[in-house]
């Protein structure tokens, strides 16, 4: 496989190892009401199984899982090279409950064949996969709602979601049909995404130009690697950066690359951070996502420096 940056790795691989949920794979899911010992090895199910009050359920999670910032079991699985054997007996065991293999486990990619190996043993696993669709992340909640016993909380926030993002797109006036070309970085060596993929799809909505689409082929997933020299040619009105926390980008260390001073969007101050977790699952905070995205190509839309 080529180098990407690893929050692209994990998207990629997810979106082409795993069936989508709600395929073969949720044969594997029929958990029960209320599993008393789930271990979840996707950040972004992480964040879901809390937001709908299936937290105290969670017994271990994911090396990556920081979300809430509260809460969260100490227990952690490496999900980029799991084992069987630190999954397998890491539940507490109760009167109740006497095994301390898990009732459930959900991941977002197979690594080390780890769904077939644990499924082997009698423990219940779910996919879920990077999706592509705003329906297939809400069909994502939902199912977590299903499988821990939340159905309620997990209908009521993927319909909140629902809402906030219709009323973001609804927001976006362009009666003149101004195009907002559009840089997303993923890490300071020019990966990015195009309009295929799940966040791509989302500013695609929005009514912008993705400048990475162009360069989109078969073998990068929806994620290609750009190179300064395009960006700057491709003079972008708006760029995303979602390496901040990762690799510490900021719209100064931009606007210092070789050519970047007279990119559009950094001479009109519109390089807008974006916090890498939030802008790399798709779970309860996509609305804050979908939020910063509107507000940017909005701001661009109404600056008239922008369109001299």
């Amino acid at each position: 496989m080529f180098k990407v940056p690893r929050v692209a790795l994990a998207l990629i691989v997810g979106s082409i190892a795993v069936p989508l949920a709600g395929s073969a794979t949720a044969a594997h899911a029929a958990a029960p009401a209320r599993p008393s010992c789930v271990v979840s090895l996707s950040p972004t199910a992480t964040e879901t199984l809390y937001a709908i009050g299936a937290g105290p359920q969670v017994q271990a999670v994911d090396s990556d899982s920081n979300y809430p910032t509260r809460g969260l079991p100490t227990k952690r699985i490496n999900a980029l090279n799991p084992s069987v054997e630190s999954i397998i007996g890491i539940c507490r065991s109760t009167p109740g409950s006497p095994a301390t293999k898990p009732d459930l486990v959900i991941i977002s990619y197979d690594a080390n064949s780890i769904m077939e190996k644990l499924t082997r043993l009698g423990v219940k696993v779910v996919a879920q996969d990077a999706p592509t669709s705003l329906a297939g992340a809400l069909a994502q909640i939902r199912q977590l709602g299903s499988l821990t016993g939340h159905r309620s909380a997990a209908d009521a926030l993927a319909t909140s979601l629902q809402r906030t993002i219709s009323a973001d797109v609804a927001s976006v006036h362009n009666p003149t049909h101004k195009k907002v070309s559009v840089y997303y970085e993923l890490d300071p060596t020019f990966y990015s995404l195009t309009s295929s993929t799940f966040v791509g799809a989302l500013m695609k909505s929005l009514g912008v130009v993705n400048i990475a689409d162009p360069h989109a082929t078969s073998a990068d997933a929806g994620y290609p690697q750009l190179s300064a020299e395009y960006v700057v040619s491709a003079d972008p009105k708006l760029i995303f950066l979602a390496d901040t926390v990762c690799c510490h980008v900021t719209p100064a260390k931009v606007a210092s690359r070789a050519g970047f001073a007279r990119v559009n969007a950094v001479v009109n101050g519109h390089v807008v951070n974006l916090n890498d977790d939030v802008a790399s699952r798709w779970g309860p905070r996509l609305g804050l996502l979908m939020n910063q995205l509107t507000t940017a190509v909005k701001r661009v839309l109404a600056d008239p420096r922008v369109w001299k």
